[in-house]
This record gives C-alpha cells, sequence and structure tokens, in this order.
C-alpha cells in the first residue's frame, strides 16, 4: 500500500500485475515475434472467426445477398444452433467462401445543433435525440477492440448454463474522424429504440441489427453518455435554446420546477441531510440520478431496457456487448488517466452507472472477462470521483445495491475457485487484478449502503467530537498517568471514508448488512502473514486486503491485528535490550505481573499502577504472569488464568464497582461506587491487555461500553441492553398518543434513584425540571435526557477512567480501523458458539494416538454427551479459559497426546499449548470417570 496521492486511485495500490499484465486497462500489451507456424495458426484462427461472426450476427447489412450471412434475407443457416454454425464456420474457411465487408464505420462526435433540429423533426417526442456536453480527445482517435471474448471451455462461474459469446463481434469497428458529423450521427439508445428494434428483429428473425446497435453504443463511452436521458418536454420545441433545453432537464430530476440559470450548470450534486433519525432521504434518487450536472440519467427507464434486453431468446447480442465492454474498460481508463474526462465533463461517471446496471454482469461468459475489466476501470477512479459514485449509488435502495454487492461477490468466490490450485508464494489471491479490482468496487458500494442507511445525527457526531476533544485537553492539563507525547499517533483513516465524511462507527444501520460484504472463500486462501507484510511495507506493487477491512471475517482482522500487536511487542523487546546496553541494569523484555492468589487485585493494582506512572511503553510488551508459589511457565496458559481470576474479582457485586441487571445479563457502571478511579483504569488496562495479549476475559458489558470505547455516546436505542425495563417505559411514552398525556403519566423533568444505602435521591434533566412537566411536545427531550444521564453524564468519571486505562494499551493499534463495536465485543468476550463438532475437526493428535485410535473415539463419544457446563470446564482444563476463541472453536488448535498406558491417574493438560495428556484408558466409562474428576478438581499450576 502506498502513501495516498490525491489525483490517484482510492488506496494507491496497483500491483505489478494490473499495472502490467492488463492490457484491457493499459491498452498495451507485450510484443513477441511469433513463429511461421503459430502465424498461420493465428491467420487461420481469425478467418475462422470472421466466419463464425458472420454466421451468427451477420455484416449489419440488410440488403446483403451472402446466402452465408446472417444479415441476408436468402440466410440458409437459420434454424441451426451456434454449435453447428461453429463447424460450418470451418467448412467456409477450408472452401474459402465469400466474406461480407462489414458496415461503415461509425463516427463518434459531438450532434451539431443543426443535427440536433433535423432528429427532432424527424423523430417522435417519445424518441428525442438527447445531447451531450462530453469533448475528448478520443473523438478522433481510432478505437480498435484489442480483445476477444471468453474462450469456449474456460472457467466459468458455478450452476448458470454457459451462453457462450461469439469469438467476435459487430462491436470491432474502427470509429475515426474521417467522415462529416453530417454524413454520421453517434448511436444512442433509448427505451422506445430499444423496444422498437427488438420488434423489428423479432419479425424479419434476425438480430443483426440490435447486435450492431449494442455493439456500436457499449463499445464507447460517448454513445453510452448519449443514451436514456431523462425526457423534457421542450425537446419537440425548436425555439428553446440549448442551455434552457439542458437547465429544464436538470430541475426536472431534481424533482423542481424552475429552471436552472446558466451560470450554475456547474454546481456540485447536493443530497438531503439525514433526518432526525440519522436516515437519509433519497427517495428523489429511486428512479433518477443526478451526478452534480445538468444531464441527469433517466434509470427507470434504463432498467426498462435491460429488462427488455435480458427476456430476448438466446441473448444472441452476447458476444457484441462482452466484446464492447472489452473495449470500453480501457477507453474509458485512458479518458480518465490522460484526457481529463470527469473534469471536463461530470457527466461522464454515468458511464459507470449504466453499465452496472446490466442485470448480465454476473451471468458465467461475463464474469470471465468482460466484468473484471469494468471493476478494474472503476477501481482505478481517483478518490474524489469514487467519492461522486458512491454518492449516486447511495440513493439507489437497499434492494439494488445487494444485488450489485451479490455479483462482486459472485465474481470474486469464481476467481478463487479457478485459481485455487495454482496458489504459491508468488501469486495470492491480491496478485488476481479481476479480485482486487471487485473489491476496490465493492469499498464504493460499502460506503454508499453507509450513505443510504440510517446514520447518526450530524449534530451528535460534532458533540461527540468536541467531547473527545475535551478529554484529550483535560489529560494534557491534569498530566493523567499513563500519557506519553510519543504515543500520539493517530489511527490511519480510509481516504474515501475521510472525502465522504463518513465513518463506521457512526452508522447505526448500512443499507446493505455488514456481513454481506465478507467473502468466506477469499479468507479461507488468504495468506494474512504475507497479506498483512504488504500492508504494512506500504508497497506500490502489491495489495493488500487491510484496507478493505470490510471483506475480511473476524477472525481474519484478529489475525492482522495479532501479528501487529506482536510487531509492536517485538520493538519494545528490542527497545528494552538497547536501554540495558546503554544504562545497564537488567533487562526486561517482558511485562511481568508477579500476584499471589489470595490477593490478585491488590497486587495487580499496584503493579499496573507503577508500570503506567513510570513506564506506560511497558504495557505494550508481551505480558508474562507469575503466580507466587508456582512453577508454571507463563506461555499463555497461566495469563488466561490471571485474567478469569482477576475479573471475577473485580465484577464481584459485594465489591460494588458494578451493577449487575438480572434481565439482560450484563455488568454497568456503580455510579454511586466508593472505589476510585484506579480501580476502574485497572479494569480499562486489563481489558486492553487482553485484546493485545489474545487473551479472552468472561466480561459482559453491554454493547454501549464497546460504543463508548469508540468514542460514541450513548443515547436512547442503547438503553435495552442496559436496563431493559425502564427502556419498555420510555418507550411507552414515546408511542402514547394522546391528548390526556399529561394526566396519565403525571411527570416532571426531575427523576428519582437511590444510592447503596436505600436512600432516595433525585437530579433534575434540565433546569428547573421540577417545575416542567412532560407533555406530548417535549416527551423527546425528556426520554433523550433521561438516557444521556444514565448513560453518559451519571457514570461520567468512572468511564473516564476506565477509558483511559483502554487507551493506555490500545492508542496506537489498529483496533478501530479495523473493527466495529460489535466485532470488539466478540474479540473480549470470544464466540458463543459452542460447536464441539467442529472442535472435533480441528483435534490433531501425537503420542501415538491417531483419529482411528479406540481411546479417541471414547474420548468424543464422553465429550458430546457432557452437558455445556461439563464441556465448558473441559476447555477450561486444557486451554486455561471456557471462551470460545475469536472464529469458533474451529479455530482453537488442541492436541490429544498420549501420556503412557492404561492407568488410574488423571489425565493432564499443557495450557499454554492446549496440549490434553490422556492415558490410553481400557474402556469408555473409565475414560469418563477420570476425564470428569480432572475437570472439576484441578487448580493451579505445576512442573510436569
Amino acid at each position: 500500500m502506498s502513501s495516498l496521492n490525491p489525483d490517484g486511485s482510492l488506496d494507491g495500490q496497483e500491483s505489478a500485475s494490473e499495472l502490467a499484465g492488463n492490457p484491457e486497462i493499459t491498452g498495451s500489451e507485450e510484443k513477441k515475434s511469433p513463429s511461421p507456424d503459430m502465424s498461420k495458426r493465428v491467420a487461420a484462427k481469425e478467418r475462422i472467426q470472421q466466419y463464425y461472426s458472420q454466421l451468427t450476427e451477420g455484416c449489419g447489412n440488410d440488403s446483403c445477398t451472402n446466402e452465408n450471412c446472417a444479415s441476408s434475407s436468402s440466410f440458409r443457416f437459420k434454424d441451426i444452433d451456434r454449435n453447428k454454425l461453429a463447424v460450418e464456420a470451418i467448412n467456409l474457411s477450408k472452401a474459402k467462401a465469400d466474406l461480407c465487408e462489414r458496415r461503415p464505420s461509425k463516427v463518434l462526435c459531438l450532434p451539431t445543433q443543426e443535427v440536433q433540429r433535423e432528429r427532432g423533426s424527424s423523430s417522435s417526442p417519445a424518441s428525442g435525440a438527447p445531447s451531450s456536453s462530453f469533448s475528448s480527445s478520443s473523438s478522433s482517435t481510432q478505437y480498435a477492440a484489442a480483445t476477444s471474448a471468453p474462450a469456449p471451455g474456460g472457467p466459468v462461474g458455478q450452476g448458470a448454463k454457459a451462453k457462450i459469446p461469439s469469438p467476435t463481434s459487430s462491436c470491432k469497428l474502427n470509429f475515426t474522424a474521417n467522415s462529416s458529423a453530417k454524413d454520421k450521427e453517434p448511436e444512442y439508445l433509448t427505451e422506445e429504440l430499444l423496444n422498437k428494434i427488438i420488434e423489428e428483429c423479432e419479425a424479419k428473425k434476425s438480430w443483426s441489427k440490435l447486435i450492431h446497435l449494442i455493439g456500436s453504443v457499449y463499445n464507447n463511452p460517448e454513445s453510452i453518455l448519449l443514451s436514456f436521458h431523462v425526457k423534457n418536454e421542450s425537446t419537440t420545441s425548436h425555439q428553446t435554446s440549448d442551455c434552457d433545453t439542458d437547465n429544464n432537464s436538470a430541475s426536472k430530476a431534481l424533482g423542481t420546477d424552475t429552471p436552472m440559470d446558466c451560470s450554475e450548470s456547474d454546481s456540485k450534486q447536493t443530497f438531503p441531510s439525514a433526518n432526525s433519525d440519522g436516515k437519509s432521504d433519497r427517495k428523489g434518487l429511486s428512479s433518477t440520478v443526478d451526478a452534480g450536472d445538468v444531464y441527469p440519467l433517466d434509470l427507470a427507464s434504463l432498467r426498462r431496457a435491460y429488462s427488455r434486453l435480458a427476456e430476448v431468446p438466446d441473448q444472441p447480442f452476447q458476444g457484441a456487448l462482452i466484446n464492447a465492454l472489452l473495449a470500453l474498460a480501457p477507453t474509458v481508463d485512458r479518458d480518465i488517466r490522460y484526457s481529463g474526462a470527469l473534469e471536463r465533463d461530470p457527466n461522464y461517471i454515468l458511464v459507470f452507472v449504466v453499465v452496472f446496471e446490466i442485470p448480465m454482469l454476473h451471468w458465467p461468459e461475463y464474469l470471465e472477462n468482460a466484468f473484471p475489466s469494468i471493476c478494474r476501470a472503476v477501481g482505478q477512479l481517483p478518490v474524489q470521483h469514487q467519492a461522486r459514485l458512491a454518492n449516486i449509488w447511495a440513493g439507489f435502495g437497499a434492494d439494488r445495491l445487494r444485488e450489485m454487492v451479490n455479483s462482486l461477490q459472485q465474481l470474486i468466490t469464481v476467481q478463487v475457485i479457478n485459481n485455487e490450485l495454482s496458489w504459491s508464494a508468488t501469486r495470492r489471491p491480491g496478485d488476481i487484478p479481476a479480485i482486487t479490482g471487485a473489491t476496490r468496487v465493492l469499498k464504493i458500494i460499502y460506503y454508499a449502503s453507509m450513505l443510504g442507511g440510517k446514520m447518526d445525527p450530524p449534530e451528535l457526531i460534532k458533540e461527540e467530537k468536541r467531547l473527545s476533544e475535551a478529554d484529550s485537553l483535560q489529560e494534557h492539563m491534569q498530566g493523567a498517568f499513563g500519557f506519553e507525547i510519543k504515543d500520539s499517533t493517530p489511527p490511519k483513516e480510509d481516504p474515501l471514508g475521510q472525502k465522504l465524511g463518513v465513518q463506521v462507527i457512526h452508522c447505526r444501520e448500512p443499507l446493505v448488512p455488514w456481513e454481506d460484504f465478507v467473502n468466506e472463500p477469499l479468507n479461507d486462501n488468504l495468506e494474512l502473514g504475507d497479506d498483512y507484510t504488504n500492508y504494512r511495507l506500504e508497497s506500490e506493487n502489491k495489495f493488500s486486503f487491510v484496507p478493505y477491512y470490510f471483506i475480511l471475517t473476524t477472525a481474519s482482522k484478529h489475525t492482522s491485528m495479532y501479528y501487529d500487536n506482536r510487531i509492536r511487542m517485538l520493538h519494545e523487546r528490542r527497545a528494552a535490550f538497547v536501554q540495558t546496553l546503554v544504562h545497564g541494569g537488567p533487562p526486561n523484555p517482558f511485562l511481568r505481573v508477579r500476584v499471589r492468589r489470595d490477593h490478585i487485585v491488590d497486587d495487580a493494582l499496584v503493579n499496573l499502577e507503577m508500570i503506567a506512572m513510570e513506564y506506560p511503553s511497558d504495557l505494550r510488551k508481551q505480558l508474562f504472569v507469575e503466580f507466587e508459589g508456582e512453577q508454571g511457565l507463563d506461555e499463555g496458559g497461566v495469563s488466561k488464568e490471571f485474567f478469569q481470576l482477576i475479573v471475577e474479582e473485580l465484577f464481584n457485586p459485594d465489591i460494588g464497582m458494578f451493577t449487575y441487571n438480572e434481565q439482560s445479563h450484563h455488568f454497568w457502571f456503580n455510579s454511586m461506587s466508593f472505589e476510585n478511579d484506579a480501580q476502574f483504569t485497572l479494569i480499562g488496562i486489563l481489558l486492553g491487555l487482553a485484546i493485545y495479549n489474545s487473551c479472552i476475559l468472561d466480561i459482559h458489558f453491554p454493547m454501549v461500553v464497546y460504543r463508548k470505547l469508540m468514542g460514541k455516546k450513548g443515547t436512547f436505542k442503547d438503553l435495552f441492553d442496559v436496563d431493559p425495563t425502564l427502556m419498555n417505559s420510555l418507550s411507552e411514552i414515546l408511542e402514547y398518543e394522546g391528548k390526556d398525556f399529561k394526566e396519565v403519566f403525571e411527570m416532571t423533568f426531575r427523576i428519582g434513584y437511590k444510592d447503596v444505602f436505600g436512600n432516595n435521591l433525585t437530579y433534575d434533566l434540565k433546569e428547573g425540571g421540577e417545575n416542567i412537566s412532560v407533555t406530548q411536545e417535549n416527551k423527546l427531550e425528556f426520554v433523550d435526557l433521561y438516557a444521556d444521564y444514565l448513560l453518559n453524564k451519571s457514570i461520567e468519571q468512572q468511564f473516564r477512567a476506565f477509558k483511559r486505562g483502554f487507551l493506555m494499551v490500545t492508542s496506537e493499534s489498529p483496533l478501530r480501523q479495523l473493527f466495529r463495536p460489535e466485532e470488539i465485543e466478540v474479540l473480549v468476550c470470544g464466540s458463543k458458539v459452542f460447536d464441539f463438532q467442529a472442535l472435533e475437526k480441528a483435534t490433531t493428535y501425537d503420542g501415538g494416538f491417531t483419529e482411528e485410535s479406540q481411546t479417541i473415539r471414547h474420548f468424543w463419544s464422553v465429550v458430546h454427551a457432557l452437558p455445556e457446563e461439563e464441556k465448558r470446564k473441559l476447555l477450561q482444563f486444557t486451554t486455561g479459559t471456557d471462551r470460545v476463541p475469536v472464529g469458533g472453536l474451529s479455530k482453537l488448535k488442541m492436541i490429544v497426546a498420549r501420556n503412557g498406558p492404561d492407568s488410574d491417574r488423571l489425565p493432564t493438560s499443557h495450557t499454554c499449548f492446549n496440549v490434553l495428556l490422556l492415558p490410553e484408558y481400557s474402556d469408555e466409562d473409565k475414560l469418563r470417570d477420570r476425564l470428569l474428576k480432572a475437570i472439576n478438581y484441578s487448580k493451579g499450576f505445576g512442573m510436569l
């Protein structure tokens, strides 16, 4: 990953294979000197393709008299399928039959006013010709499709019946500027024109005209820009000026009746802001897309036309469309990179909108070449134009965005499966341009899904930013322990999100669920170590999926963060040795915590508080726990038990730091706690250390705690996990619409609560709250203030200390960049699914045991019959924790090793390495008895 270039692509990642190995995008390919035999074979192949094209598509001349041409009325192969036509093409090539000349090339130039008026007078109002302001150097350049359709028999998608496209198509035309614009007009499509041509072709039983039109329009961006414009009533009027016509069209797209001033024609696109629910109001964009210019696209008409096109039997235009898209991608890429097309004409972005609406893009024939080439072109867009595209797609609605996501996921999955057997150290998914291109497009849709979903109100986001800055200032002023100026490295912000002003944490509910963006087959084939290396090195020639975290599973992201944490631990260890060499003294490469079991909280508090005050950077060293009087060496297992024991102590209701809700089964901060801030800071440090050292805790916090750790405020929507009863009561207040509201509820803006001794206390939600009644008009304000008090103000001191401790460990971690609050909960608490069948499949065996050993069969028979509580104890005994790791039990690499012949000894374990030592018991009953005693009466560590 390279540093961001404002005028470059989204993240600067363009692998060498993408830049050098993609003639579809670069427009160049390596020249090789073919052998004479090879030249003959190529010439013969091209000639057979010409005959096949003539038999399937025709020459485009309706008056053709060649009986071997599909355009001829006397065509002699009308009822023969394409497979037989391929055989006939070979026979015609051998016989050297006549080949028709293709129709003359079309000139792609801008229609003059005279041409527009001529069209307007000769066309019906329904099919009036649109106009375009686009002007490109490509108008005077020859265009030729340099690629052919996918070869029959190549790897394609699963399930769908293959509709093999023709090797050549009528879209392979040379567009020159040698003809006059008055003689040749650029072709375009409208819904009416498409329907008319389809009807004509059905009547003649010849699809050559449709094939030629599809190939000509989709071969170049200018024709696409002229197609499917919003109709305006002034099209048939010859007195209306071009400026008035264009502006009336724009105002109709925007849903207004006031024509725009010419001086405002270059104004930027604006969207309605979020409403009170945080959801953007984009209903007006569901059928018409306006890209910030004066020529909006008639999306509804475009979709109806595509639906009609998809109904054509056998899709005879398919080869032409595929080849046209293959030619379009490099043309568009050159226009954007070298001709400044998007800067001269904002309309140009609509080329991608039109193409991505093609309903056949996810078909197997398109997945091989056409769809990937378009994705690569979109992926190379500069950030500001990707942001515009995200804004446009945000108005498409949940169903359409989900379809687009599914198509891109299908493309990625097909590419992964087709290349599954060819992965190597030099060829990984990040080296496949089709995969990286589709991933980049997914990122645009990812942000579009957030923009169109339920976002937090802008006022709330501003308030959260203000509070965050105030907290930082307070830490500076107070000189809070653990603060170091050098630890101020902010997490990297995504360039596209920064351009759009959108962060994942601010979106409550996207249009497309977060899970739909995850691609499991891709994650299964990723070498996460190499991928993270590419990310850290910021290599320009290597692609990394870390910036595209939305496509990764929580387990994959956890692995990436694990590598990041290990790198930081090694850095701190190296720094410790340097300090030893320079200043002398014993080396201290680890974060050593020595505790007594009977005084675990006090000892941990003293150890960690001293470290946080004197050497806060030591918190980012690898944790090494020692229990006084025990011989266990901490390779992970001792730390797990340390966390379990200290969490049990700190969350004991008798201590009073937290309250427990019986309904939600969650702990919440006790605003009346007598414990000082250091205790809450300790819990924050422990939470951070657990994530940093990949340990799972038995902590049951509501989701709002993790949201607040990410910088959010608690709101009414977060109240249910804290106090379901109160949430239901406040919901009833909001739902009551009766006029007697004040008499029914009899409430004021003063609330009451009890302290730890049972004394009744009051709090005014606003100044003079006792004298302000809650009414139908101000009930929403009352509910918001009530929730704000319970979730924010009442625990402000305790939570600030807790968050301070958490950030001491995680401030430089990519935690906030990679994970959503829901995923952070999984990192802390582990998965909630106890799938011991998955554990059995993932378990390996050692010491003479195999999967088929009788003792192993008895072992799993006993384990699967255990109740969940006993299964938890088995996990605790074997791994040091009863929590399920991120990704499920299949990610737990447990080893069952033979520990001698049959005996009365109990099973033992190495919790640091997840190894269960099992004697070869003679029968299943004995194994059950020995195992249950071991897991129920085990505590402490020793040396074996």
